[in-house]
């Protein structure tokens, strides 16, 4: 670990969120802001400026989750492709069928002097992303996350 600032949470919490998704029998999605520099993602399917990818196994290949990166191996339209995604554009991590899942907020970037308690702040996570596509259908883009205040909610 770099002395002068931590490690992101997000590769962190996404490799869980994305186990967890799966020993409970959910289909893995993501939604990624494909304007981040670094971004390799079919661009005939953004909109808006945002992707959202099916992570499941059955739909990618070689798929890694590291500090930096995550990355796959899939087909878009029957066509193979390699998509890179950096840790800092990925947006959120939710289950298809009920829209459980994270949405990630902006990670401040501490100064080698400042500490989360004299510093900016810690890493925010709010609300939940609506799933809303059918299966069978292209991957859509998600609206935006919501501003605003975060908030956690116990889910049952």
């Amino acid at each position: 670990m770099s002395s002068s600032r931590p490690y992101s949470s997000r590769p962190y919490l996404a490799r869980a969120l994305y186990q967890w998704l799966l020993d409970n029998d959910l289909t893995p999605y993501i939604v990624v802001d494909a304007e981040q520099p670094g971004v390799e993602v079919p661009r005939q399917f953004v909109q808006n400026g945002q992707i959202v990818l099916n992570l499941s196994p059955g739909a990618v290949r070689d798929l890694f989750i590291e500090s930096d990166a995550l990355g796959f191996s899939a087909r878009f339209g029957g066509v193979p492709m390699q998509v890179m995604v950096p840790t800092s554009a990925l947006v959120a991590i939710y289950a298809r069928e009920n829209g459980v899942g994270m949405v990630f907020g902006h990670e401040p970037v501490l100064a080698p002097a400042e500490t989360p308690e004299s510093g900016p702040g810690l890493t925010s996570v709010d609300g939940e992303v609506d799933a809303g596509e059918e299966e069978g259908e292209a991957p859509q883009a998600e609206a935006p996350p919501r501003k605003g205040k975060p908030s956690l909610r116990v889910i049952k």
